[in-house]
């Protein structure tokens, strides 16, 4: 379990580094005016870190005694990683 938190979180850590190119350039967003979608896409984007530090905490005070919530606790962050970094990896690498 200790493992499987520490490996996912590192992931997490390194995925923390595009993710700051990735959130300035969202404001780009804003480009054409004001409107919800952009605000939606920037905070979207912006809350990963405050997800990652939440979710790890709570992950990690869940280990001993619930183990599979804490391992989906734990996945929650996943949901950016896969949901803008795949696709953003793929645009960059096709």
């Amino acid at each position: 379990m200790k493992k499987f938190l520490v490996i996912s979180q590192v992931i997490y850590l390194l995925c923390v580094i595009p993710w700051v190119f990735i959130w300035g350039i969202s404001f780009m967003g804003f480009d054409q005016g004001f409107s919800w979608y952009a605000v939606a896409l920037v905070v979207g984007i912006g809350v990963y870190p405050i997800a990652v530090i939440l979710c790890s905490i709570f992950a990690w005070k869940l280990r001993k005694h619930r183990k599979r919530a804490a391992i989906i606790v734990n996945l929650i962050p996943m949901v950016w990683v896969l949901g803008i970094g795949l696709p953003v990896s793929f645009l960059n690498f096709s």
